[in-house]
């Protein structure tokens, strides 16, 4: 029995013995006692006042002083209104500090059997990543990273966007204006070669509005009546019906496209375990709108449209299927949706797309759960706010979005320019050099827009992300350097830090047991993180660890220190900081240096 079970256990006792009334374990609740106050575990004691019909501070009193005689664990307490403050002993916190150090794998909960779909990333094959799939990628990752440590089986997935008009509408671009051009003659990677020609169609098709507006047409017949609007469409039809030619440079240039996207996935330090394709899904879901005919949960319109009514929801009437029998997105995401689940037997299925559908995710899990799929309790849509940047902080290559690529790159030569700046790179060879800038550069970033709570529209500043003070990514990386120079010292002297005997350590500075504490909370921060999808918890978890850390080597010496046993165990202890670090920012996708 932990410390923290321990407490709970003499609570329950506590109030038998003072107020004869039997409580279950699960209505006790401990929470971290307020820096301001002595304490490490504070029990509030205002929701049992009907049951032991005194006071606030009577009741907390007669708690206290219950668990002070009767739980080792409990050394003193102080009452602070309805607030029962309890302060351990000494010897708790070596134990607690060895049952955190003896753990075999830090930071991972044991397998809960169950399995989890991440769908992330999602993109369009007529363009590549921009800052926003960015914050979506690195939440993606993140969150299975978390959901793997919680005990889930986790299946990463990406939803291709590889047809449609958009689609067409490069590849048209491309056969008009492209003589040819490919990545290797270009010197472009193949998805920015494929969004020049997304670009040069926007381009040509605004001249012919403009022309056919010139010629008397309103703005709206002149966007229908474009030339090259109605080829695209055209070409999109002959995509439909198979015809060699189209599809053979459709092929073609998303093999170009998905060669370019790897690059950047690779340097984003994301990856995927299956692979979805529009192409073929967006026929799926039409033998659900049967289905659901059948059931009684969609209705036919006089058009043979088919719609679903979930007014009783709070919601509105939904299209589900057009007069004329083709699908709409909520057609083939319903398909995907039975696809998925007939792929894996999924319990759960994240979905982390932007918050501008919001309505579509709602609408979709509501028609899943009135169609009674088993898993349609476990569909959860992951939405996000957009990310902003200070006007004229990075350039765009096409002057209106920040493209993903030069975005990281950016950082990678900002994190070198400051690193430099800061003299942090002595003893480094350039292969080295280059190493930790990429750590660092790539750690700023992600820290950066993980740290905000996902659903919350940000601001990214990259100068700021980028500082070695503060909440950021390089902050924590040079916390865990610091501890590993202090490993590598402790190594050159001979400090058995590894199996340290702490039967001797009896008297702990504050600084200490509060950073003990602090490592106690990780696998708790974990969970919160996987119930509230929220990297964000792990992100300020991290930085709260860091800063504590840096307190404590402010506050006591270690090689300094004369006794032996006290040396051990704060190498020890700032090795176990280390080692909640690296797991840390691992689920976070960002690596740590061992050295700056």
């Amino acid at each position: 029995m932990n410390t923290q079970e321990a407490i709970n256990q003499g609570l329950k006792e506590a109030f038998k013995a003072c107020f004869d009334v039997d409580i279950s374990l699960e209505q006790i609740s401990l929470t971290p006692t307020r820096k301001e106050f002595e304490g490490t575990y504070t029990f509030v004691v205002f929701p049992f006042l009907k049951i032991s019909k005194k006071a606030p501070e009577d009741t907390a009193t007669a708690l206290g002083e219950y668990l002070k005689e009767h739980v080792s664990d409990v050394a003193d307490f102080n009452v602070v209104k309805g607030f029962l403050n309890l302060v351990l002993n000494q010897q708790s916190w070596i134990e607690l500090f060895n049952q955190i150090n003896s753990k075999s794998i830090l930071g991972q909960l044991p397998p809960n059997g169950q399995k989890v779909m991440v769908e992330y990333s999602s993109p369009n094959t007529n363009k590549p990543l921009h800052l926003g799939h960015l914050r979506n990628n690195f939440l993606g990752f993140s969150v299975a990273q978390i959901l793997e440590a919680n005990g889930y089986q986790v299946i990463k997935s990406n939803l291709v966007n590889d047809r449609g008009i958009h689609i067409c509408k490069s590849m048209l671009a491309y056969q008009k204006y492209g003589n040819g051009e490919t990545p290797e003659s270009s010197g472009l990677k193949g998805d920015h070669l494929a969004g020049k020609y997304y670009v040069l169609f926007d381009k040509e098709y605004k001249k012919e509005i403009q022309a056919g507006t010139e010629q008397g047409k309103t703005k709206e017949q002149a966007e229908k009546e474009a030339p090259l609007l109605i080829e695209a469409q055209e070409m999109l039809r002959k995509w439909e019906a198979n015809d060699p030619e189209v599809v053979a440079l459709w092929k073609q240039m998303n093999t170009w496209v998905y060669a370019g996207f790897e690059q950047t996935y690779k340097q984003m330090g994301v990856s995927f375990d299956k692979y979805y394709f529009e192409s073929d899904t967006y026929l799926l879901g039409k033998d659900i709108v049967l289905e659901g005919l059948e059931k009684g949960v969609f209705y036919k319109k006089a058009d043979g449209s088919v719609w679903v009514d979930l007014s009783d929801e709070g919601l509105d009437e939904k299209l589900v299927l057009r007069g004329d029998g083709t699908s709409v997105y909520m057609t083939q995401d319903m398909g995907t949706a039975d696809l998925k689940y007939n792929d894996f037997q999924l319990d759960k299925s994240v979905y982390v797309v932007g918050n501008e559908q919001d309505y579509h995710f709602d609408v979709l899990f509501k028609i899943m759960r009135k169609l009674g799929r088993p898993y349609g309790d476990g569909l959860h849509h992951l939405s996000y706010g957009m990310v902003d940047l200070p006007s004229g902080k990075m350039k765009s290559r096409e002057g209106t979005v920040v493209d993903a690529d030069d975005l990281m790159q950016e950082m990678i030569q900002t994190a070198e320019d400051h690193t430099k700046e800061l003299g942090k790179i002595d003893g480094f060879n350039a292969e080295q050099a280059a190493e930790l800038y990429e750590i660092l550069g790539m750690g700023a970033l992600k820290y950066f827009l993980l740290k905000v709570d996902p659903k919350k529209r940000m601001l990214f500043n990259p100068q700021e992300s980028i500082e070695f003070q503060g909440n950021t990514g390089p902050f924590i990386q040079y916390s865990h350097a610091r501890i590993k120079s202090i490993l590598r010292k402790a190594d050159q002297i001979g400090v058995d830090y590894k199996n340290p005997d702490l039967s001797a350590v009896d008297s702990l500075q504050e600084s200490e047991t509060a950073l003990i504490f602090n490592l106690s909370e990780f696998e708790k921060k974990i969970k919160l993180a996987g119930e509230e999808y929220s990297p964000a918890v792990i992100a300020q978890y991290l930085f709260d660890l860091a800063k504590e850390y840096n307190r404590f080597y402010a506050d006591v010496a270690i090689f300094q220190e004369e006794d032996e046993a006290l040396v051990a165990f704060r190498v020890a202890l700032s090795k176990l900081t280390a080692e909640t670090i690296k797991k840390g920012m691992s689920l976070l996708g960002i690596d740590v240096p061992n050295r700056m």
